[in-house]
């Protein structure tokens, strides 16, 4: 190897670089330890408290309406099964209100014929800005389904359309390409029984790629076929069983997934709706309700429930999959930045003292260290820099660490809810934990660093309808679905 000359002084730079990336990554690894370690007394808690002898029927009778509202942009190949999904619930008073935001493919026709709605001539109340409403549509028969028909706006956008919509007090946001259990409302709702200053709860999202889905209903639960799936499958376990759950008893959540969240109507409505011209509309406006709270000296509890279950379909391919994570860290930038007077509030308590720190910098400006860490290590071992002791450091710090976060979270899924419980999932979950930090964690680090550059370029100046490409093989149909009804001339009110 060409051995390389550098000054004193340039030596002592290059040695102290790869230590101060050293001590980062040993330092990340600790506070995701510590999270994992109050997660696991949190999770015995609450299986302890909550667990197959709970029985929801039991406080039927206390639960709260819920509007469930599903904002969709093109979602004709999935948006059927999640309704019936929906529908099948086990909860006693809610309502379904799909907004289609400017859908150009068949998904307004495809929903009306389904449930044989109808145009209604109901009262909007525009009690947030939004787009114009072009119509609403209703069941004649009194159904649970309604649907909103608006002018394109975004994701957030629709979302304010349909709580100015909404009739009831609390309402639950639902992904259009999502699989609720029939459990899963009662048990996110649950904390609002519990706790009269609870303002907003989050569910588990699952990877339902593999799983097979019949009229709405989860019929078998299995690993995705693909790689890239799998591997976001055991990603997804570690960021909430851990990421998530460890924050939520010290009352410092600040992300409750889009997929799947319940809040008080009210608030958020307090709070200004969320703002459409961000692409992480669903942080952002967890964040601000902290923000908001703690400005007005409130009591509240945002809270995280580890079993609630959402099932959706995670991208199959590198190009959804790299714009899926573009957007994610913009919307964060977007989220934190947004909110900075959070950190360090006088009042903040743990939100603002540790959480937001916390998320600021290993979350949002982490990947940028982690990127330029690696790339160092490459350069400093072309150099000859690179010590045999630093160099396996490094990697114990940046591997070895990752691997035991991966595998515990694994291991805490397994002991709390059992959903993959042959030998053969098992060991296909062990060894893609230990194979995703060989190039798949790198690869998601360069993807949220180019996210971190939209963000500062101001690219996503307005919010956009993150593309994911569905495959929807998960979905089994039970029947052949039916002709899409003729819906004409929309009359703007």
């Amino acid at each position: 190897m060409k051995e390389f000359f550098f000054s004193p002084e340039v030596t002592s730079t290059l040695e102290m670089l790869q230590w101060g990336f050293l001590f980062y990554f040993i330092l990340i690894n600790v506070v995701y330890l510590a999270l994992n370690f109050i997660s696991m007394f949190a999770i015995l808690r609450y299986t302890r408290e909550h667990g197959a002898g709970f029985r929801i029927k039991s406080f039927a009778e206390y639960q709260p309406p819920v509007s469930i509202l599903v904002p969709a942009h093109n979602e004709e190949r999935t948006i059927i099964t999640t309704i019936r999904s929906l529908l099948r619930l086990g909860y006693p008073n809610f309502e379904i209100v799909v907004v289609n935001d400017g859908s150009t493919d068949k998904t307004l026709e495809t929903v009306v014929a389904e449930f044989g709605l109808v145009e209604f001539p109901e009262a909007y109340r525009s009690r947030l800005p939004t787009k114009p409403v072009n119509r609403i549509f209703a069941s004649p028969n009194g159904g649970r389904v309604r649907l909103v028909d608006k002018q394109n706006g975004g994701k957030a956008d629709a979302l304010n359309a349909g709580v100015n919509t909404a009739r009831y007090p609390l309402f639950c946001v639902v992904d259009a390409d999502c699989i609720l259990q029939q459990d899963s409302l009662a048990r996110v709702v649950q904390p609002f029984l519990e706790d009269s200053s609870m303002i907003a709860t989050g569910g588990v999202i699952r990877v339902v790629n593999g799983c097979k889905v019949k009229d709405g209903l989860l019929s078998e639960i299995d690993l995705p076929k693909k790689v890239l799936p799998l591997v976001q499958t055991v990603e997804y376990l570690r960021a909430f069983l851990f990421g998530r759950l460890g924050w939520s008893p010290i009352n410092a959540l600040l992300i409750i997934s889009g997929a799947f969240g319940v809040f008080y109507k009210e608030r958020v409505i307090a709070a200004g709706g969320y703002k459409s011209d961000l692409v992480g509309e669903d942080m952002e406006m967890v964040v601000r309700l902290h923000k908001q709270m703690r400005k007005e000296k409130r009591p509240y509890r945002i809270s995280f429930v580890p079993d609630p279950i959402c099932w959706t379909e995670v991208p199959s391919d590198l190009r959804s999959l790299y714009s899926q994570r573009v957007r994610w860290q913009q919307g964060l930038a977007e989220s934190l930045f947004g909110n900075f007077g959070l950190m360090f509030r006088r009042n903040g308590g743990a939100v603002g003292w540790l959480a937001y720190p916390f998320m600021l910098l290993f979350e949002c400006l982490g990947p940028l260290v982690e990127v330029f860490g690696y790339a160092a290590v490459i350069i400093l071992g072309l150099t000859g820099l690179l010590s045999t002791e630093a160099f396996f450091a490094f990697l114990f710090a940046a591997v070895g660490l990752g691997i035991l976060l991966s595998v515990n979270a694994m291991m805490l899924e397994e002991i709390s809810f059992h959903l993959y419980p042959r030998p053969g999932q098992q060991l296909k979950l062990l060894s893609v934990a230990i194979l995703e930090n060989f190039g798949y964690r790198q690869m998601t680090s360069l993807f949220r660093v180019i996210g971190l550059g939209r963000w500062l370029i101001k690219l996503g100046r307005r919010s956009k309808w993150g593309h994911v490409r569905r495959n929807a093989h998960w979905q089994e149909q039970e029947h052949e679905p039916q002709a899409p009804a003729s819906v004409t001339s929309p009359a703007v009110r």
